[in-house]
């Protein structure tokens, strides 16, 4: 190799580099230059010396990088081939750069700096320590040449920790010969760390004239222009040993961070005054404190409660926030919270445990500090002190510390002003708006963190109130009798409900949501802490009345009154003649209109009123009947007042008060009354149901759409709806049967179920069996209710569709908010509450269709639960079922089909007791699953081909979310659909807590595999039943074992530790054709190649593959064919696997072992995620053993010898 010919290639180098790198290049040179280079570093057999020729100073930045990376490609893909003295040769220049090849450290770039560092870390992954066992020294000594090397060999340290420790980018033997190296060093490591960042920060503050803590120096300077420089390459060296610092802190011995006294914790503090450095500080500090491990090793952590160490956090923290809104300062603020938080936590942990550890005498500073985070300006600082909070809530120890008591109330206080919802980024209202620009994107971002943060406070204010439940409910009586008083504030936002009104950003309404959320929090646990004598009930009482006699047309202040009427309810449990005037209140509510009279459409807001007083006074009925039931005559004449004026109530309100008064009649316990007042309820819905015409209009499609008038034109869509009040009829029929249905039962207590004459005797299985008092009025309607559902699905089919209006040609379509929901898209604020409901007639259509098809199949999915024997034995009710609810299933949209599998199919399965097996589930279960398994399948065969083709035809309107629309629902569906097999067929024992078991980032390979299905997931009666009837076995285990390689994770693995085994199992003893078992394992194999990507999945899939193999391969030499079809199968390998598998003298080696090597046999086919299919291989060969193969204990992994002299040494001081 000449010098010409290196000087030549470098030219031709420097010209491609600039061609790249130029953005006015064209494609065309740009790609041709690409490939030029790319070539050069595979083949070039002088890619070394061409390196270091671009690597020189004199090059521009760019050159030198592109140089340096050919050097790193050198190493990473051809070390392994390189004679020994070009690696020496190597090795020399690269630390040659370091030493003198770079520009000075203020100077170079980080790009330069870091892939330099990256060359030396990846030659110690492949020769430290058996073949460089100086490299430590050599680090140290070129440390020793100033700044800029100094930060180097700290850029190498982090580098070379993130990669063993952090990331594990390497080989077992490989990373744990460098762990260990590394952990016996680490004395020498921290100390070198430590000196670099104490000498350079004495000599930064020495030049910018800071007082200094560590040496006490004669007299502060001012730094002068020329010693500038250098006090910022202090300070560069600082910043690089703190970050090389938090690299190693996660992990090393907790002896390193509290050796000496704790000193480098003592240097932590100090730092969080330093503005240059302390945010660097704060991360070490923050992962110091946060470390696990022995109690007993985590005690000096408590040094950090000092007064040293409290005062450069608090001060720090006062300093920072006292210089306003700047980002570096807050986030340094973030970060010393979080360090608050994590002291917290050792504090709860420590105390009360075997290390005596006292609390601490600055215990009340702490807190008072954590305080003022809580009450800081940011919400997010808010709510990260929450966890924290609840932890020293719950202590044993601390909650009865009076300092931590003493906290409580003003813990409450700043709740109070935390609830109120603002400080929305879009917004300027309040001092958290400004903070809120820089956590959140948008309003909605900033919405979904305040509701799951307020949630999260309720959490905590409830366990704050169990210390002091009387505090917070004074607080609550206070705050509410200020609302009540305070005028209303509307704000610049009007609500288009009407003028005058709230709306949702309102300060009144933000003020009342806030009070209401928290006398709900401190009330309920009020009452679930003070024993009965101590509660207060003339104050709450008093506060009860105050809120029954506030009135306002308002209502979203009215939604917050009646949140505040339900949490004071259970006084009246004390005083139960204050009852009939919370139920006026209430009813009042329940007609509640803000303009008598109008025609105008009802807003959600005004819906939400009418709705929340429905469930008020259903839960009222729910939770305290007996409290209810003397007042049941005027409960039900209001009741019947209400309902004889057709329009002046929903469908679903009349429903809801007649579910109230369902509920309690159920406290008559006398099943005659219990009937006969159900005979009365119903007899209006009865009358209307089974009126000749109504029969017509059901079982009739075509008669339907008229009479729903969902085949009219319409000119003005808003206004005009002449069939509105048809529709409502059949909404009231339906919703009627499934409030009976649902709320009508039997006394608890056998022994008042007998007396009252609910009791029938008992099932052969020993199950009680009871009568139901609406039986007899539901089952009457029963056979329209199987009309109007086999009429329904039959207006999918594409003549009825024809027949539909132009105004309701999507009237069958999902409503916008179903598809938001399904493609995860965030509703607009505002417009939730001020909109009307339904904008239009056709928005009004699709939510009848939509829901009269939910409400009919929660009628049959609640029917069993209800009325069992007495709704299983109806005769011929599978076939009944088959030919209406499975009727015209083709033209079912998934969106409809969903539904109809989880509220009816399931329940009606789950409640079936095993006598009606035979005779109901079986007959409709099999037919059901053949079909779902066609339809499933061809649905992810379009998606499948879809994907290979992508072609561009962006004809449709928008057709990507519509694609994406139709995705997302078949992968919905198919969970459904697994989840209703799973359900079905296996008994969930022990297999909740594994449904989650992806096994996260660790690369170990036998780590991925430890993740087993419970061996205990047995097949329930059912199943064992369905897979008895070929049909159903049939369908179930093929969709079972298909639907591995559909593209959902999710399901996959549900699937795979769930249901394919015991399903596989339970046919195992018959005779399997060979073919069939050779597809089952195929599928398994098949699912690995499409989700061998996730870590979850391929462990399911792999333990699936291998306990099938195990199982099968004696009896099957088809199984052996199918692995040798494996990519890059080793088949010496597989011999050996068999042989040993099929060889039954032989000693089995444990189940782990064997099951890993298994593992390397199929590696072929397990998918790899979409960045590594491409990528180049790299091999780090393993080096000699470090360690002596004595008996293996613990002790004995010792250095064979220091310097490493058992070794040929690569590369010599």
């Amino acid at each position: 190799m000449s010098a010409e010919q290196v000087s030549g290639l470098c030219e031709q180098l420097v010209k491609a580099v600039t061609v790249i790198m130029d953005p006015a290049s064209t494609q065309r040179y740009r790609l041709e230059a690409l490939k030029f280079c790319e070539e050069f570093k595979e083949k070039c057999p002088i890619c070394v010396p061409c390196g270091l020729k671009l690597a020189e100073k004199t090059q521009t930045a760019i050159v030198r990088h592109f140089g340096l990376q050919i050097l790193e490609h050198v190493v990473k893909y051809r070390w392994n081939n390189m004679p020994r003295l070009e690696k020496v040769y190597l090795k020399n220049n690269v630390m040659g750069l370091i030493s003198s090849g770079t520009q000075s450290i203020l100077e170079e770039e980080s790009h330069i700096k870091d892939v330099l560092s990256r060359i030396v870390v990846e030659m110690i992954k492949r020769e430290w320590p058996q073949h460089w066992p100086d490299m430590l020294k050599e680090l140290d000594t070129l440390s020793k040449q100033g700044e800029t090397q100094t930060e180097l060999v700290m850029f190498i340290l982090l580098r070379l920790a993130e990669d063993v420790v952090t990331f594990q980018t390497l080989p077992t033997q490989r990373r744990r010969d460098i762990q260990q190296t590394l952990t016996q060093n680490m004395e020498k490591i921290f100390s070198f760390l430590l000196t670099a960042l104490q000498q350079n920060v004495n000599k930064y503050r020495l030049m910018v004239g800071a007082p200094q803590e560590q040496e006490v120096l004669t007299s502060p300077q001012k730094t002068d222009l020329a010693q500038e420089p250098k006090a910022q390459a202090n300070c560069r060296v600082g910043i690089a040993a703190l970050n090389t610092l938090a690299g190693y802190i996660d992990w090393v011995a907790l002896s390193h961070i509290t050796a000496d006294n704790c000193k480098l914790l003592e240097m932590l503090c100090l730092l969080l005054n330093e503005p240059e450095l302390q945010v660097g500080a704060a991360e070490c500090l923050l992962i110091a404190v946060s470390r696990k491990g022995k109690l007993e090793d985590r005690k000096p952590l408590m040094v950090l409660f000092g007064d040293v160490a409290m005062h450069c956090i608090l001060s720090a923290a006062q300093t920072a926030d006292g210089e306003g809104l700047v980002e570096k300062h807050y986030v340094f603020l973030k970060r010393l919270c979080q360090v608050l938080c994590a002291l917290g936590s050792q504090l709860c942990a420590l105390l009360g445990s075997d290390c005596n550890v006292e609390t601490p005498a600055n215990f009340g500073k702490y807190l008072e500090s954590f305080l003022a985070f809580t009450t800081h300006p940011s919400q997010f600082l808010r709510s990260s002190t929450q966890i924290t909070w609840g932890a020293l809530f719950r202590h044993e120890v601390l909650s009865r510390d009076p300092l931590l008591l003493a906290v409580v109330p003003k813990y409450l206080r700043a709740s109070m002003t935390n609830l109120v919802k603002v400080g929305f980024p879009s917004k300027a209202d309040s001092p958290s708006c400004e903070y809120s620009r820089f956590d959140f994107d948008s309003d909605e971002d900033f919405n979904a963190f305040f509701n799951s943060f307020r949630a999260q406070q309720g959490e905590v204010m409830r366990m704050a109130c169990r210390l002091d439940p009387l505090t917070g409910f004074q607080m609550a009586g206070e705050w509410l009798k200020y609302q009540l008083t305070a005028p209303v504030d509307t704000g610049p936002t009007n609500s288009k409900t009407g003028e005058g009104l709230c709306s949702i950003f309102s300060p009144s309404f933000v003020q009342w949501d806030a009070m209401t959320f928290f006398s709900e929090s401190v009330i309920s646990q009020m009452f679930r802490t003070m024993d009965k004598d101590e509660i207060p009930v003339n104050d709450g009482i008093d506060l009860l009345q105050l809120v029954l006699n506030f009135e306002t047309k308002d209502p979203l202040i009215l939604s917050c009154v009646l949140t505040n009427v339900s949490a004071l309810f259970p006084f009246v449990t004390y005083r139960p003649e204050y009852l009939p005037q919370v139920l006026s209140k209430l009813f009042a509510s329940v007609t509640f209109e803000v303009v008598e009279e109008s025609k105008a459409p009802r807003t959600r807001a005004v819906k939400n009123v009418r709705r929340h007083a429905c469930s008020s006074i259903i839960k009222m009925c729910r939770d305290y009947p007996q409290l209810v039931l003397p007042n049941f005559e005027m409960l039900y004449n209001h009741v019947k007042q209400l309902l004889s004026n057709e329009l002046l109530l929903t469908q679903m309100e009349k429903c809801a008060l007649m579910e109230a008064l369902v509920l309690i009649s159920n406290q008559f316990k006398d099943y005659e009354r219990q009937k006969a007042f159900l005979e009365e309820l119903m007899a209006p819905v009865a009358g209307l149901w089974l009126s000749p015409e109504m029969q017509r209009v059901l079982s009739d499609p075509e008669a339907f759409i008229s009479y729903v008038g969902a085949d009219n034109k319409i000119a003005d869509p808003v206004l005009e709806d002449p069939s509105g009040l048809n529709r409502s009829r059949i909404s009231f029929c339906v919703y009627t049967i499934l409030g009976v249905v649902k709320r009508a039962r039997w006394p608890a207590a056998t022994e008042e179920a007998k007396a009252g004459g609910f009791f029938l005797g008992y099932l052969p299985s020993g199950t009680p069996m009871y009568r139901n008092p609406c039986t007899e009025q539901v089952l009457k309607l029963f056979d329209n209710l199987l009309a109007l559902i086999r009429t329904h699905n039959s207006l999918y089919t594409p003549e009825m569709v024809a027949r539909l209006g132009d105004t309701f040609a999507k009237a069958l379509d999902m409503l916008e908010v179903e598809k938001n929901a399904i493609l995860g898209l965030p509703q607009p604020l505002l417009e939730l509450y001020d909109s009307p409901v339904y904008k239009t007639v056709l928005e009004r259509m699709q939510g009848f269709f939509c829901t009269l098809y939910d409400n009919c199949f929660h009628i049959l999915g609640n029917a069993g639960p209800s009325m069992q024997q007495d709704f299983y034995t109806v005769e011929g009710l599978a076939t009944q079922l088959l030919s209406s609810a499975f009727n015209n299933l083709n033209n079912i949209p998934d969106y409809r089909l969903r539904p109809m599998l989880r509220v009816f199919v399931k329940p009606l399965v789950l409640s079936c007791p095993a006598e009606y097996y035979e005779t109901l589930v079986c007959p409709m279960l099999g037919p059901l699953f053949t079909y779902l398994h066609m339809r499933l399948s061809q649905k992810w065969q379009v998606i499948n081909q879809r994907s290979m083709l992508c072609e561009d035809d962006a004809a449709d309107d928008n057709p990507e979310s519509q694609e994406m629309l139709e995705e997302q629902l078949v992968r919905l569906l198919t969970r459904e659909v697994m989840d209703l097999a799973t359900v079905c067929c296996v008994s969930k024992k022990g297999v909740e807590q594994n449904t989650t078991a992806a096994v996260d980032g660790d690369d170990d390979e036998a780590m991925a595999t430890e993740v087993t299905p419970p061996a205990n997931a047995e097949l329930t009666e059912l199943g064992k039943c369905l897979m008895k009837q070929e049909d159903v076995c049939t369908a179930v285990l093929i969709t079972a074992y298909t639907s591995l390689s559909w593209k959902d994770t999710l399901s996959c693995q549900r699937t795979t530790t769930q249901l394919c085994w015991p399903l596989l199992k339970q046919v195992l003893p018959g005779n399997l054709l060979p073919d069939a078992v050779s597809w089952f394992f195929t599928s398994v194999l098949k699912g690995l190649q499409v989700h061998g990507q996730h870590d979850g999945c391929m462990a399911a899939l792999v333990h699936l593959a291998f306990q099938i193999y195990e199982a099968l391969r004696p009896r099957y030499g088809e199984l052996k064919a199918v692995m040798e079809q494996v990519p890059d199968i080793q088949l010496d390998s597989l011999e050996q696997f068999d042989s040993k598998l099929l060889n039954p003298t032989l000693q089995k080696v444990a189940d782990k072992r064997r099951k890993d090597h298994f593992k390397r046999l199929i590696s072929g086919c397990i998918g790899k995620p979409i960045g590594e299919q491409f990528r180049k291989e790299v091999h780090i060969r393993n080096l000699p053993s470090l360690f002596k193969k004595v008996k293996p204990s613990l002790e004995t992994d010792v250095l064979e010898n220091e310097d490493g002299g058992g070794f040929n040494v690569l590369f010599e001081p």
